[in-house]
């Protein structure tokens, strides 16, 4: 599939998982003491402990949360090679991985604390498209099989009573939301939930029992969500959809204040990890997305596209960054790093 036409089109999710516990097959799942099955952990190295130059003043480490976040997909490949489900170790794909959502994305969250994000067998692009809904079902289930089993390794071998973050993106966002159904909503975990930031993919105002948006900048125990396209424009996905999906402001922060000019944005990162942007875009709530008026940077006139689905968090990839340390802060002083929340 073209880049383009990727990009156009990276916004629908066939829901498969209407469920809070998913049958699977657990044949070839990762091991997950390995930690060559991990694109980010603590324990090594990676592309999500860097921090972009401008940000890196004043930055203090910290252990006190824990991120788990679920990366977008990453297996584009027109001639689907590995079938409808990649494998965790190819080194390029793996490589593709770590240098563009690892870097660009989870590294917003290392604000927070230890950040940990496994390598899963995810599906092809393909499967949210595809008319053969048997098939992309099976991959996307196969898919959440692994990610459920990192998430449980990680509960049982390295949590230890922290609180956490559960990030993700896109492909990451249909298995997020159905990760913290199973787990958290609800159930006695949900004390320890700081927050959820599941942005991508459409998260149905019904889909939680327990878990609420996030209404406010200090929230806590709630989840963030938005997709963003330019201002007025819908995709046919958005259009036909039955219900108007949970927006949240990246900028405002506040469901109360759902415009925010361009002016108020502290700063994207884009191509260059090491420049962040200022006024690079706004943020207005409109119905089930995020709108914006066409981004401010130089070198703009060659970006054409409507759907900035693939900017969803660099576009506000400081305010993100901030919000989380003032979600971060709040729990840790209302309950502590030890305490139950909410």
């Amino acid at each position: 599939m073209a880049k383009s036409k990727l990009i156009t089109l990276l916004t629908p999710v066939l829901v498969f998982f209407m469920g809070t516990t998913v049958a699977m097959a657990q044949t070839d799942v990762p091991d997950y003491s390995n930690l060559d099955n991990w694109a980010a952990h603590p324990w090594k190295l990676d592309a999500s402990d860097s921090i972009p130059q401008p940000l890196r003043d004043g930055f203090v480490p910290d252990s006190s949360v824990d991120v788990f976040f679920i990366h977008p997909t990453t297996y584009l490949d027109k001639e689907q090679p590995f079938g409808w489900n990649a494998p965790v170790d190819d080194a390029a794909l793996n490589q593709k991985t770590d240098n563009t959502t690892i870097l660009k994305q989870l590294s917003i969250f290392n604000i927070a604390g230890r950040v940990f994000a496994p390598r899963y067998r995810q599906a092809h692009i393909n499967a949210y498209y595809t008319a053969d809904t048997v098939t992309a079902r099976a991959a996307l289930n196969e898919a959440y099989g692994d990610v459920r089993a990192a998430f449980a390794y990680y509960m049982a071998h390295y949590n230890n009573g922290r609180p956490v973050i559960i990030a993700s993106h896109s492909q990451g966002t249909t298995h997020a939301k159905v990760l913290l159904r199973e787990f958290f909503d609800g159930k006695p975990l949900q004390q320890k939930l700081v927050a959820a930031y599941i942005v991508g993919i459409p998260v149905e105002p019904y889909w939680f029992a327990s878990i609420p948006p996030c209404n406010t900048p200090a929230q806590t125990g709630c989840f963030c969500t938005w997709r963003t396209l330019a201002t007025g424009y819908l995709t046919p996905f958005v259009e036909n959809e039955k219900y108007t999906a949970v927006v949240t402001n990246p900028l405002t922060w506040d469901a109360s204040q759902p415009v925010a000019s361009r002016e108020s944005n502290e700063g994207a990162v884009l191509l260059n990890f090491n420049k962040v942007l200022k006024h690079v875009a706004g943020a207005t709530v409109h119905g089930g997305v995020l709108w914006t008026d066409k981004p401010h940077f130089f070198g703009n006139i060659f970006f054409t596209t409507k759907n900035y689905h693939i900017a969803d968090y660099n576009l506000y990839y400081a305010s993100v960054r901030n919000n989380v340390k003032l979600r971060v802060q709040t729990f840790l002083k209302n309950y502590g790093p030890g305490q139950q929340g909410h």
